[in-house]
């Protein structure tokens, strides 16, 4: 170990100090009404601002009470599910798309459509030497770092980056959506051929390819992918564009950007956030939950084996001990998480593709049983369902692709909703997003310091 990264016994003194220091009573919260994480006493999120770009809507208003319902999504006004509906119907891909709804609030037409997914495609390139220079030194052994990090060394080859005008910020909003794909999927091959001395394979994106259909090309050895993989990947990323500016990422958006700070530094800040296993790393944790659930569980027939081993996450005596069952629950959605559902209805094919079907079959017998054990053993009533990260992790998993890379995937597509965020932050001209603290430290005397 270097001595970067030592934990030495002063160290250790210093750490203690600080903790015992740091303690804030938890009855304060309630004593002085904070809504601790912008959350209040029922869970639901403290109204912070207001947007058009994205809907969640999780309960319906009956006679002043708030009643549970069927999870809805809505991008720009419009039904997610109708939107993919549309695409999928008619078969082709559909993030483009999306992000061009996103960003200008309307479905593009046809001309519309075919002239914004050329001028991403003639973004879809890096600086040059940049994969050599940036990428490929000192790979982190997080990708998300290692992203984070080449969209700030991206900051030093733009001659306006500091320019906050709406034209130049969607400028830059356009290449960052073009390159992130780039950027993970090469920041994992260096990442791997660093560290695990695999083979070091730099693909070009092709032109004429989707989003998805590039990863798939750029990551693969043979650049192979089947029209399922390709249209699968496309969905993922669909789902996971936007989800309104609550989220603590999108949130991170919304406060950097107010600030009056370059693109570069908001979309890093953005995906420091969505970096934590709270949020975009969770599918991660589904997939090791499950791995370990699969060795664990001689039979996966069995209702009782996998009941038993479902109570034992919750009592904390399997898996990582949290107590909790990954992939399982929402703090907005209660019945059901509309992304999950309409993954769900893909990953079946996906899974029959891959000769997968038992796996698939132990995944809807976790989702049907969780929420039973849950609600028994917590004492819960509002409702419990699977979650997008239930499904996505295990369909990454079918398309063969690195752990290393389930968060940048995710990154990949929200960049598209932070974008948007960004311009309407911007383009509102509102103010810097200040929230207040209340201290409740006890003021003292100052000491000298021969008397102390």
């Amino acid at each position: 170990m270097n001595k970067y990264s030592e934990i030495t016994p002063q160290l250790m003194e210093l750490a203690d100090l600080c903790k015992r220091n740091t303690v804030i009573d938890p009855e304060l919260y309630a004593k002085y009404d904070v809504k601790r994480g912008l959350r209040d006493i029922s869970g639901k999120g403290v109204l912070t601002g207001l947007t058009e770009i994205c809907e969640i809507l999780s309960y319906t208003i009956v006679d002043n009470d708030l009643i549970p319902c069927e999870g809805k999504l809505f991008y720009r006004g419009i039904d997610v599910e109708e939107i993919i509906k549309g695409f999928i119907n008619e078969k082709r891909f559909g993030f483009e798309e999306v992000t061009y709804l996103l960003l200008f609030g309307n479905l593009p037409n046809k001309e519309q459509l075919q002239s914004f997914t050329k001028l991403l495609e003639g973004y879809r390139e890096l600086p040059p030497s940049f994969v050599r220079d940036i990428i490929m030194k000192a790979p982190s052994k997080d990708m998300m770092n290692t992203l984070a990090r080449s969209v700030l060394t991206l900051y030093s080859y733009d001659e306006k980056a500091d320019d906050i005008s709406l034209e130049n910020v969607l400028r830059q909003s356009l290449q960052l959506i073009a390159v992130f794909p780039l950027l993970s999927v090469y920041g994992y091959q260096a990442y791997s051929h660093y560290h695990f001395g695999k083979s070091l394979v730099i693909h070009p994106p092709k032109e004429g390819l989707s989003t998805a259909e590039n990863i798939l090309y750029m990551l693969r050895p043979n650049m192979s992918y089947t029209e399922l993989e390709a249209k699968i990947l496309d969905l993922a990323l669909v789902l996971h564009a936007e989800h309104g500016g609550g989220n603590n990422s999108t949130f991170t958006t919304h406060v950097v950007t107010s600030s009056g700070t370059d693109t570069y530094s908001s979309v890093a800040a953005s995906l420091g956030s969505l970096k934590g296993p709270r949020h975009g790393g969770a599918n991660i944790k589904v997939m090791q939950m499950f791995d370990d659930m699969k060795e664990k569980i001689k039979d996966w027939e069995d209702e009782d084996e996998v009941s038993e081993y479902l109570l034992a996450l919750l009592e904390k005596r399997a898996f990582d001990k949290s107590g909790l069952i990954y992939g399982m629950g929402h703090a907005v959605y209660s019945i059901s998480d509309p992304r999950a559902n309409v993954l769900k209805q893909y990953v079946k094919s996906l899974s029959e593709e891959k000769g997968l079907m038992k796996e698939f079959g132990l995944y809807e017998k976790v989702e049907r049983l969780a929420p039973e054990i849950i609600a028994r053993v917590r004492k819960m009533y509002k409702g419990v369902s699977a979650n997008v990260d239930f499904y996505s992790g295990f369909v990454y998993h079918m398309l063969d692709l690195p752990k290393e890379l389930y968060t940048p995937i995710f990154a990949v597509a929200r960049i598209s909703g932070w974008s948007a965020h960004r311009l309407e932050e911007l383009n509102n001209a509102g103010k810097i997003i200040r929230p207040a603290y209340k201290s409740v430290a006890k003021h003292r005397d100052y000491v000298a310091l021969n008397d102390r």
